[in-house]
């Protein structure tokens, strides 16, 4: 059987970055990417910034607290975009299949290259030329699955490459921090560590069985990681523009709380449904079809996001603009466009860890139990279960 072959690529401190480039006097120096305002939140650092403690989804406040000679940017979504899609373009050229997993991060299926080029050499001239034409710092990690690539990377960072040869993937991962494995949390972290276990050598040595035990099918997952188990493969990109939800009425209504209730669920559908797929949206568009079958709609530019709040905010308002005639309507509908890459929090520059956290939670129960576990009051009409 052919041995895989995965690249994974990952810009480094993208946003900051970015940054140094539009201002090359930043470079050197703390920069924190962010929510400028006491309640924001952290979205991207400098690793001169790092060196103070302060990480991704850190409070502002701790960030000035912890560093008070940072400096800190509020950050330009549509900037960003343009810069992830230029690598994107340049991956695309030379890449025989590429997944793009976030706005900064890339999967590269390269098997069977070996025979024809060196997977590692391919790769070391791909990231050249990624950083000559972008001007971006960019660390790579190679092994023979997505899951040790992506942690090859991490301990490559920053600006630098690893290759894992296969079959020395468990001395690689042996001495490694339990942290280092991705989708381990700080509450799984916490209960491994009351356990004595925080290496991926000491993890790897608990039988699965025990794993299990304790956390469920979880378990098995953190016992296939710590023994770099991973067949998943590498999805090819295709770039989606926009998603959308519509609700014909059984019969015509002008009942106003159920029509902002039902433009509420919609919008908490499609939130959820960016967020699972990594994407922001950053125009919202409502329509509306009277009984007569004339349709309406109007849209509005935001600011790139894929939060709850932001996004009902905005559907509501639209709504409360068109629907002027105040007759029986058949249908509503809402539409997110100009769709890009990149994590919700990323785009929250002004939102709380409260804020964050509760979107967290309330995901991770939509994720555990379907799409449709959990609804805000306003979206339950009477007469529903």
């Amino acid at each position: 059987m052919l041995s895989r072959a995965i690249l994974h690529l990952d810009l480094d401190a993208f946003f900051v970055s970015v940054e140094c480039l539009q201002n090359t006097a930043l470079r050197g120096k703390p920069i924190i990417v962010g929510g400028t305002k006491g309640r924001g939140v952290v979205a991207s650092c400098s690793y001169e910034a790092r060196r103070f403690g302060i990480h991704s989804a850190m409070p502002t406040r701790m960030a000035k607290q912890l560093c008070p000679d940072a400096i800190f940017l509020r950050g330009d979504m549509e900037r960003y975009s343009r810069y992830s899609k230029l690598v994107t373009d340049i991956i695309a050229d030379e890449a025989p299949a590429f997944e793009k997993s976030s706005i900064d991060e890339f999967y590269l299926d390269l098997t069977g290259m070996d025979k024809y080029f060196g997977s590692f050499q391919w790769s070391k001239e791909l990231r050249q030329k990624i950083i000559r034409e972008s001007g971006l710092p960019i660390s790579f990690g190679l092994s023979i699955n997505k899951l040790v690539s992506k942690v090859a990377t991490g301990e490559a960072k920053p600006n630098n490459v690893i290759q894992v040869s296969k079959g020395t993937e468990g001395n690689f991962f042996a001495p490694l921090s339990i942290s280092k494995l991705p989708s381990i949390g700080k509450v799984t972290y916490k209960k491994l560590s009351f356990m004595g276990v925080r290496t991926i050598r000491t993890l790897r040595e608990i039988p699965v069985r025990l794993l299990e035990r304790e956390f469920g099918k979880p378990g098995i997952s953190l016992w296939k990681k710590a023994n770099a188990i991973d067949d998943s493969p590498v999805v090819p990109y295709t770039e989606r523009k926009s998603i959308s939800s519509e609700r014909t009425f059984q019969v015509d209504t002008i009942n106003m709380v159920e029509l902002r209730g039902k433009l509420t669920a919609m919008a908490m559908k499609l939130a959820f449904e960016l967020r699972q797929s990594r994407k922001l949206t950053s125009c919202v568009t409502v329509k509306i079809r009277y009984t007569d079958f004339n349709t309406f709609t109007r849209q509005a530019k935001i600011t790139y996001t894929a939060n709850d709040q932001k996004l009902i905010d905005t559907v509501l308002g639209l709504f409360k603009q068109l629907y002027q005639r105040r007759q029986l309507l058949r249908l509503v509908g809402v539409r997110f466009s100009g769709l890009v890459h990149g994590n919700d929090q990323i785009s929250l520059f002004d939102d709380t860890i409260k804020e964050i956290n509760l979107l967290t939670q309330l995901d991770h129960i939509r994720k555990r139990f379907g799409a449709g576990a959990i609804k805000r009051a306003s979206t339950i009409t009477k007469g529903a279960s």
